[in-house]
């Protein structure tokens, strides 16, 4: 079946443009780097975060091409946990000229409408400007930038808008509708 897909994609040019969310009240939240390249991880979190959405482009991907994506230098994987519990993540990509992507963002779908993606996502937003100058060869952060579609949650273009992100380009497009299995297949069924 084929949808109609539209993509937004936004950016920030200047750290000052970062318009953080504050720590959500009443929660024990925290925000860890997962500083030891998994794999295994990394897959965990794309499909426990993106299987309601349709996230699938990395599914195809073998274990080596995940080991490739998150040892990658300037890449990095930032992890929102609640008392412990993973609640989301979110994928820093550092890229030539002092551009970081955000390159992947959200949250399981149990943690969603808590306040918590605000957080993440300004906790991300503020790493991705520190980020690129850290590794050899590549300049001090000179944009920040991340696309969302219309498959997305209902609150991500909000979130990025109220983060200080602007849009840039926006492109539609005809796509097949996809099934993606989620943590295990038939969990958002």
């Amino acid at each position: 079946m084929s949808i109609t897909l539209t993509t937004w994609s936004l950016e920030q040019t200047s750290p000052s443009d970062l318009r953080p969310s504050p720590v959500p009240e009443g929660g024990d939240i925290t925000v860890t780097r997962a500083e030891v390249p998994s794999p295994e991880y990394s897959r965990y979190l794309y499909t426990a975060v993106g299987g309601d959405i349709r996230w699938n482009d990395r599914l195809p991907l073998t274990y080596k091409q995940w080991q490739e994506i998150v040892e990658k230098p300037g890449t990095e994987t930032w992890v929102a946990y609640e008392r412990g519990t993973p609640a989301g993540y979110v994928e820093l990509a550092a890229q030539a000229d002092g551009v970081v992507e955000i390159a992947y963002f959200g949250l399981i779908p149990a943690f969603r409408g808590r306040r918590i993606g605000g957080h993440l996502l300004s906790y991300g937003v503020a790493r991705a400007w520190d980020l690129a100058g850290r590794w050899p060869g590549r300049e001090e952060t000179k944009r920040v930038w991340v696309h969302t579609c219309s498959l997305d949650g209902p609150h991500a273009m909000a979130n990025y808008e109220r983060r200080g992100f602007r849009l840039f380009d926006t492109k539609v497009e005809e796509a097949e509708e996809s099934e993606t299995p989620g943590p295990w297949p038939g969990a958002h069924a």
